[in-house]
C-alpha cells in the first residue's frame, strides 16, 4: 500500500477491520478528518488517518505503517511530556508515539516498545537519565537506540549525559525548532 496517498473508506476499514459504514460514521462524526474528491468519495490523508489511529488507541499492526518511527518519552513532568509530545505530533511525520514517567517504567518500555529514539529526562525519580543511558548503550540489543537527553541542570548534566553515550542534550525550556531539527537528524 503506497502510504503517500491518501486512504479510501474501504482501505480503512479493511486495516480497522469494521465495516465501511463504520468508517463513514466516524467521519461524519468529525472523529476522523477526510476529504471529499470531485466524485463525492471520502478520501483520508496518512496524517489524518495515524492522528485518529492515535488519538483512539487503535492497535494497528506495524506492518500497515512500516515507516513510522517509533519514540519514547520519558520524563517525570506530565507537562513537559504534553509539550514533547505536541512538538513531535507537529511534525507531522506519523511517529508512533509512547511515554513513561520515571527511568524505571521508561527502561520496562523500551523492551516491549523497541523505539528508535528516547527522549529522555535527566533527573527523575528511581532510575534517572544517566542511568538510562547506560543501561541502553550498554546492552548489544538496545545500543543503537539514539537518545536525545533533556535537562533544566546546565553544562554539567549536558557533558556527563554524553559521556555517558546519549547522542544530544538540549537544556530545557526546550526551544521548539532546535528540538524538530535534533528529532529529524537523529532519525536519518
Amino acid at each position: 500500500m503506497d502510504n503517500k496517498r491518501p486512504y479510501t473508506t474501504g482501505e480503512i476499514a479493511a486495516i480497522c477491520h469494521v465495516t465501511i459504514n463504520a468508517v463513514k460514521k466516524w467521519i461524519s462524526s468529525g472523529k476522523l478528518a477526510a476529504f471529499k474528491t470531485p466524485g463525492g468519495h471520502f478520501r483520508v490523508s496518512q496524517a489524518d488517518f495515524l492522528s485518529f489511529l492515535d488519538k483512539y488507541k487503535f492497535d494497528i499492526k506495524a506492518e500497515f505503517f512500516p515507516d513510522r518511527r517509533r519514540i519514547l518519552i520519558i520524563d517525570d513532568d506530565r507537562q513537559v511530556v504534553e509539550y514533547i509530545r505536541g512538538a513531535l505530533e507537529a511534525m507531522q511525520e506519523g511517529y508512533i508515539i509512547e511515554t513513561a514517567f520515571d527511568g524505571h517504567e521508561g527502561l520496562i518500555k523500551v523492551g516491549d516498545f523497541k523505539p528508535e529514539l528516547l527522549v529522555l529526562d535527566i533527573r527523575m525519580p528511581k532510575f534517572d537519565g544517566f542511568e538510562v543511558t547506560r543501561r541502553i548503550k550498554g546492552a548489544p540489543g538496545t545500543k543503537d537506540i539514539k537518545i536525545l537527553a533533556v535537562t533544566a541542570y546546565g553544562r554539567d548534566d549536558i557533558d556527563k549525559i554524553i559521556e555517558c553515550g546519549a547522542d544530544e542534550c538540549l537544556p530545557k525550556p526546550i526551544k521548539l525548532k532546535d528540538f524538530q531539527k535534533n528529532v529529524h537528524r537523529l532519525l536519518k
